[in-house]
């Protein structure tokens, strides 16, 4: 691919399409699962947490070794990371259909079968993300340009948001189920005419353990990793908690949970063009500092609504949703830039992606694992009207995640935008 041309239709679409059943899987996973499993199965809030804590912090420190697995792919071949990464849509697919519909149905087999469940899924689907993810990055090109590659595939993975936003409850979770593995052989095989990737003319040490650790021994990078955590994790909290937050703080209707989840990523879905623009004038690093802020001051008056105000919360997530597109299009291109400052594109960029996934597992793991068990110490039980309860519900749906993302731009200012070193994270010359 020329790194100094726009993105074309057809190359953005044969690399970005998996992206469209992967984003597909996270909402179910992050948003839907904790509400099913506590409403159609009864399984309490703490026994809920520590499950998604215990597989998802597996599913996390897992991830850097399904990177260095990456790297091993590429370096030996094109089909080998086509090939693996088919297999592993397959057990996603089949993952998904026994986590939403388990074969037991006691309180402690529920347990165990959950929690095997989900190591199946996160697995599949991390090794499957890493490896599409550094296939991305593997593509080159400066600030710009890796925004539009970013964008192709966090666009359509927000056309998957959407229609896991609707089906389950238009047409229920079977259907769901159904569209996703269809989405996955789409994906995928669009995924075998995508552009090659970069191959290095010098050999890959991809297979050394030193790789293994080398993303830490940039300063650059671990800059760039704290201001993610802690970014995500201000966005965890809300994603595992929004479905509670509207069925017991503002008393909606089910029928209007599409309506709101709708708004939120349709609206970062049309702002990703916008964001891309304004990438061009200012850079990668200050658009998402903006996108932060814009986020802060919209979703500061959540904290204030309660029952009957869904109008209001209509609006706020379609502004949220605007802010969103900077988390999803900006921060992977500023990794890629990282990578190719560092001298290590079509090298080790599923050493990156797994230390990067790594942090995004462990911001969801510590949302379900601290927010639900403290939720239920505090009272709150899903379908309950306490008033100090559901006051508590909102204080950590909204105020929490407001204070986190402060300090993400905070850390995000000081530490890339106004350090001298950490002003340029991608070459200036194919912007």
């Amino acid at each position: 691919m020329n790194q100094d041309a726009t993105v074309s239709l057809r190359h953005g679409v044969s690399y970005g399409l998996l992206g469209l059943p992967l984003a597909f899987v996270a909402l179910p996973l992050y948003v839907l699962l904790p509400n099913h499993y506590a409403r159609e199965f009864g399984m309490p809030l703490a026994t809920l947490g520590a499950v998604l804590l215990l597989a998802r912090l597996f599913d996390a420190f897992s991830d850097p070794l399904l990177g260095r697995l990456s790297d091993r792919l590429f370096a030996h071949s094109r089909r080998a990371v086509l090939g693996v990464g088919g297999v592993s849509a397959v057990i996603l697919a089949l993952g998904m259909q026994g986590l939403f519909f388990p074969r037991v149905s006691s309180p402690e087999a529920l347990r165990y079968w959950a929690l095997g469940c989900l190591l199946v899924v996160y697995t599949a689907y991390s090794q499957l993300s890493i490896a599409h993810q550094s296939w991305g990055a593997r593509l080159g090109g400066g600030e710009l340009h890796q925004g539009r590659i970013v964008a192709w595939r966090e666009g359509l993975g927000l056309v998957g948001v959407l229609l896991a936003a609707v089906l389950p409850s238009l047409l229920g979770l079977s259907v769901m189920i159904a569209v996703l593995a269809l989405a996955l052989a789409m994906g995928w095989l669009a995924w075998s005419q995508a552009p090659e990737p970069h191959r290095p003319e010098t050999a890959v040490p991809g297979a050394s353990i030193a790789s293994f650790w080398h993303p830490w021994k940039q300063a650059d990078f671990r800059r760039l990793l704290a201001v993610f955590m802690l970014n995500g994790i201000a966005s965890a909290i809300p994603a595992t908690l929004v479905l509670f937050f509207i069925q017991d703080r503002l008393q909606a209707p089910a029928t209007q949970e599409p309506l709101f989840l709708g708004a939120y990523f349709l609206s970062a879905a049309v702002s990703i063009p916008l964001w891309l623009r304004a990438v061009a004038r200012w850079g990668l690093a200050r658009t998402w500092l903006a996108g932060m802020l814009l986020a802060i001051a919209v979703f500061a008056w959540t904290a204030g609504l309660g029952q009957g105000d869904a109008t209001a919360f209509l609006i706020v997530c379609a502004l949220s949703g605007v802010a969103l597109g900077t988390d999803l299009a900006l921060p992977s291109a500023l990794l890629a830039g990282v990578i190719a400052k560092r001298g290590d594109q079509g090298r080790l960029e599923g050493a990156y992606f797994g230390w990067w996934n790594l942090a995004t597992k462990l911001n969801l793991a510590l949302a379900a694992g601290l927010a639900l068990p403290l939720l239920d110490v505090l009272g709150y039980t899903p379908g309950g009207r306490d008033p100090d309860a559901l006051r508590t519900l909102g204080l950590a749906y909204a105020v929490l995640p407001c204070a986190l993302k402060l300090a993400a731009a905070s850390a995000l200012y000081f530490l890339l935008i106004r350090n001298p070193s950490g002003q340029s994270l991608l070459p200036k010359g194919h912007s």
